[in-house]
C-alpha cells in the first residue's frame, strides 16, 4: 500500500489496522533536544479515544503509548522515533454480518476494486482508529512549535444545524461539555439534537475550526507546496473529511476585491493586517496572521438503521450495522484536526529554513 506516509523534512509514516495487534507511527526529522515523555503524547490520545461519553463508540482502549525508539534520557536523539499503541478490545466478531457486504459510506466497495480484498473488521486501514499514529506524531510536532511560541487550537464549530454564536464563543468553555463547542448555549443544544438522532439510530455531522497563532510570516512555498494547498491535504486526508475552507472560505466568492482584500499597516513598526479574510495566508505563504480554516465532516456512516447496499456476489441486500459506532465523528476529530494541523506546519517551517542563503550561512557561522 502507498501513501502512508506524510512530510517532506518532519516526515511521518503510519501503520496498522483497526482490530489488528496495534497502531502506531515512525517519526523521522524530528530534531535532536526536544523534551519529550510518553505523557506528552498520551494527553493528546485521551482527547480522541473511544469510550469518553455517550457520543462516542462504547469501544473501551486505553490507547496507552509506548515509546519504543527515538528519545534517550527524555529528549530526542534525531534519529526516528517509533511509537506503538496496542488494540485491546477488538470484537472482530461484530464485523462478521458484513464481511461480504459493502456498508454504505464506507470504503468497502473501493478498497475491494483496487486490491481484490479488504480487512472487514472495522475496516482496517480506512477506519477512524489509523488516526492514533497521526495524533501520536502530531502531539510531537506540537511540542516543537510551542517551543518556537506557534500554538494550535481546534474545536466544534457546528453539529448538524446548531452552531457556536460570535457572541457567546468562550474558548475555557470547550474543556467544560463533552462535545468540545466554545459556546455552552450551543453545547447544550447540540446535545439535544444528538439526543434526538440516536434514539432514530441515526447520526450527525458537523464542522471543526482550527486557529494558529505565533506562526511568523514566510512559512509555505509558492507553487505546489503552498501552506494552504498542504493544510488541505492534510485535513482531507482525515477519513471523514469532506471540505475545507480557509479564511472567508466560499463566501470569499461571493464578495467584492475591496471587501475581500486585507489592507496592510503599521503596528509598533512591524507590517501587519486590518483584517484577515485570507485567513493567514498570501500566495501560499504565512503573513503572520493568524491561521483559520475549518472542516466539514460528514455524518458517521456506521448506523443501526436498515440501508439499501450490494454485496460481493452483486446481490441487492439490506443492512443493519452492528456493533459501537460513534453517533458524531465531530468532537474525538478536534484533536485529529489539530495533529494534522501541527505536523503540516512544522514541516514547511523546517523546509523554509533554506529559502534564504543570508540564514543558511548564519546557521553555519554559528557552527564554527
Amino acid at each position: 500500500m502507498a501513501g502512508s506516509t506524510y512530510g517532506t523534512i518532519f516526515k511521518i509514516m503510519t501503520w496498522g489496522e483497526s482490530h489488528g495487534t496495534g497502531i502506531g507511527v515512525v517519526v523521522d526529522g524530528c530534531p535532536a533536544g526536544l523534551e519529550l515523555g510518553e505523557a506528552d503524547i498520551q494527553d493528546w490520545l485521551d482527547r480522541r479515544k473511544p469510550g469518553q461519553s455517550k457520543f462516542t463508540t462504547a469501544r473501551q482502549e486505553g490507547d496507552r503509548v509506548e515509546i519504543l525508539s527515538g528519545v534517550f534520557e527524555g529528549k530526542t536523539t534525531g534519529t526516528p522515533i517509533a511509537l506503538e499503541v496496542r488494540n485491546t478490545d477488538q470484537r472482530s466478531h461484530d464485523y462478521g454480518n458484513i464481511m461480504d457486504v459493502y456498508r454504505p459510506g464506507h470504503a468497502d466497495y473501493t478498497f475491494d476494486r483496487k486490491y481484490g480484498f479488504r480487512d472487514y473488521r472495522g475496516g482496517g486501514r480506512s477506519s477512524g482508529r489509523e488516526t492514533i499514529g497521526r495524533v501520536a506524531a502530531g502531539a510531537i510536532a506540537a511540542k516543537v512549535l510551542e517551543s518556537l511560541g506557534i500554538r494550535i487550537q481546534a474545536y466544534t464549530r457546528s453539529i448538524g444545524p446548531v452552531s457556536i454564536s460570535p457572541e457567546r464563543f468562550a474558548p475555557e468553555e470547550m474543556w467544560k461539555n463533552r462535545l468540545y463547542m466554545p459556546d455552552a448555549e450551543a453545547a447544550r443544544a447540540a446535545e439535544a439534537y444528538l439526543e434526538e438522532l440516536m434514539a432514530r439510530r441515526d447520526s450527525s455531522g458537523g464542522v471543526v475550526e482550527c486557529r494558529v497563532t505565533g506562526i511568523p510570516a514566510g512559512v509555505g512555498e509558492p507553487v505546489f507546496e503552498k501552506l494552504d494547498a498542504n493544510l488541505a491535504k492534510a485535513i482531507l486526508s482525515i477519513g471523514a473529511v469532506k471540505g475545507f475552507e480557509i479564511g472567508d472560505g466560499f463566501a470569499a466568492a461571493g464578495s467584492t476585491g475591496s471587501v475581500n482584500n486585507d489592507a496592510f499597516g503599521l503596528e509598533r513598526g512591524a507590517v501587519c493586517k486590518r483584517t484577515n479574510h485570507s485567513g493567514g495566508t498570501l500566495g501560499g505563504i504565512s503573513d503572520g496572521s493568524d491561521l483559520v480554516f475549518r472542516a466539514a465532516f460528514k455524518p458517521t456512516p456506521s448506523i443501526a438503521s436498515p440501508q439499501q447496499t450490494v454485496n460481493r456476489s452483486g446481490e441487492e441486500v439490506e443492512i443493519e450495522i452492528h456493533g459501537r459506532h460513534d453517533p458524531i465523528i465531530v468532537p474525538r476529530a478536534v484533536v485529529v484536526v489539530e495533529a494534522m494541523t501541527a505536523l503540516t506546519v512544522c514541516d514547511l517551517l523546517l523546509v523554509s529554513m533554506t529559502s534564504r542563503l543570508d540564514r543558511v550561512q548564519e546557521f553555519f557561522e554559528d557552527m564554527r
